[in-house]
């Protein structure tokens, strides 16, 4: 389903362009626990199901950074880029949470390179991408990413 280019030059030529849509992925009670027990946030509104549902929500909802961390195996779905010798995330220049994801929600990313630009021995590429909740009204994550591919 994703675009796959082969060399910088051809990732040159897509800057500007939409890169599409990711495939729904699932966010599980489990993948969120096991998100809380590897960064130490065990907060009751993402690990209590019980007390969730007395929450503002309604039900357990996903760690945002849970979210945001997600970006790159739904991202890896839109471009694959060979012919190169290393791929590295270098920062987001802007992060938002407009809506929660819930226990048992699905989500996925809708991509657009919006820009490339030449670093020594490289590119770096600047992605809009917007994660949404099947079903949703908002995103659920807003971000702009900027990655470093060397050749």
């Amino acid at each position: 389903m994703g675009i796959t280019v082969n060399g910088l030059d051809e990732l040159k030529k897509l800057a500007g362009s939409d890169l599409g849509t990711s495939q729904w992925t699932e966010v599980t009670q489990e993948r969120i626990d096991t998100f809380a027990d590897a960064t130490g946030d065990h907060q009751w509104i993402h690990v209590d199901p019980e007390r969730a549902k007395e929450g503002p929500f309604g039900a357990p909802i996903a760690h945002g950074y849970l979210t945001l961390s997600l970006f790159i195996p739904l991202f890896t779905e839109l471009l694959d880029v060979q012919g190169v010798t290393t791929k590295v995330n270098y920062g987001l220049n802007k992060v938002r949470f407009p809506s929660p994801v819930k226990v048992g929600s699905r989500i996925r990313l809708v991509g657009r390179l919006a820009e490339v630009e030449e670093v020594p021995g490289g590119v770096q590429i600047t992605v809009d991408g917007t994660i949404e909740t099947e079903g949703g009204t908002k995103p659920a994550a807003v971000l702009q990413s900027l990655s470093r591919f060397y050749a």
